[in-house]
């Protein structure tokens, strides 16, 4: 069977397809119209988060069975339209936890020790470390929005710096084994208790600009969050304003309502701590993900021959 691939992926990976039978066809950043013609005859498409599978797209592909997304989140496909056309969706959930939970705790560190200020300093030769004053991570209070995978992995993390963690977690039907140490809270409860409240949930219209204006003024003035989730979950502009105001001390952002977006407003503000969505920028996290791509491509066309 064929396999469109239109991000880039491991070539291990790809090579796994290949060697159970089925044509890889590698079309990278093929888009629109483009991406339905290249998917005449395809029985499966894998995707990472670049190639948007709109619902014009399933539309227009007559053969495809099976979307693979190499990676966490399902945002860039139309789920609904694809269930509604019969076509199976899926992901690789477990490949991407590590590298987002230790960017996570990167992104605390380098704020509260100044590291990009301190080091662009010295780079020019300047050493003025009364400046740089730091804050420890031990004895802080970190709230968890979201505690599937990746947000348990953050809690472990942040448990070796000796916070305290809280999460919160309404889809959850029962707390996790082995995770008695972490309080189940909820978002209310969290907001006002955390001086880090970090976002690991999915993007969804329930989930879309959940934490807004009125959350965010219920946090404390030493509160800091952070994004390393999905765009589009914090109100940019309720974000902006609570920063500028002092309402807010610190925003830790790897994700963007759009990406790339451009010069904002918001990324000039000297208390925020920005990077371009690197959370599953790393080479085990590719691997992982390419891994597990290939072996979900391969079980479900061998679903469709049975």
């Amino acid at each position: 069977m064929r396999v469109l691939v239109t991000d880039p992926l491991d070539p291990r990976a790809l090579e796994r397809v290949r060697s159970a039978g089925h044509e890889v066809v590698e079309r990278i950043g093929v888009r629109g119209p483009d991406l339905i013609s290249a998917l005449e005859g395809c029985r499966a498409l894998l995707v990472r988060g670049a190639t948007k599978v709109t619902a014009e797209v399933l539309r227009g592909a007559s053969t495809l069975r099976v979307v693979v997304r190499a990676g966490t989140g399902l945002d860039n496909i139309d789920v609904a339209e694809a269930r509604r056309r019969g076509i199976e969706v899926r992901n690789t959930p477990n490949a991407n936890s590590v590298s987002v939970a230790e960017l996570t705790i990167g992104l605390m560190l380098a704020f509260e020790r100044h590291l990009p200020a301190a080091a662009a300093d010295l780079r020019e030769g300047r050493w003025e470390k009364t400046r740089f004053m730091g804050r420890e991570l031990s004895g802080r209070t970190l709230g968890l929005v979201g505690f599937g995978r990746i947000g348990r992995e953050v809690a472990l993390r942040a448990r070796a710096f000796e916070m305290e963690v809280r999460a919160c977690d309404p889809l959850l039907p029962g707390w996790p084994a082995g995770y008695e140490w972490v309080p189940r809270a909820t978002l209310e409860e969290l907001l006002p208790a955390a001086d880090f409240l970090s976002l690991h949930v999915p993007l969804t219209p329930e989930t879309r600009g959940m934490i807004g204006a009125r959350e965010l003024a219920r946090m404390g003035k030493h509160a800091v969050v952070i994004n390393c989730g999905r765009g589009g979950l914090v109100d940019e502009a309720a974000l902006r304003a609570a920063l500028e105001s002092g309402a807010l001390r610190g925003a830790l952002l790897d994700t963007f309502a759009e990406e790339p977006p451009g010069r904002i407003p918001l990324l000039a503000l000297p208390n925020v701590l920005a990077v371009p969505h690197l959370g599953a920028s790393t080479l085990e996290a590719q691997r992982r993900a390419g891994e597990e791509a290939a072996e979900v491509v391969i079980e479900a066309l061998a679903a469709l021959r049975e």
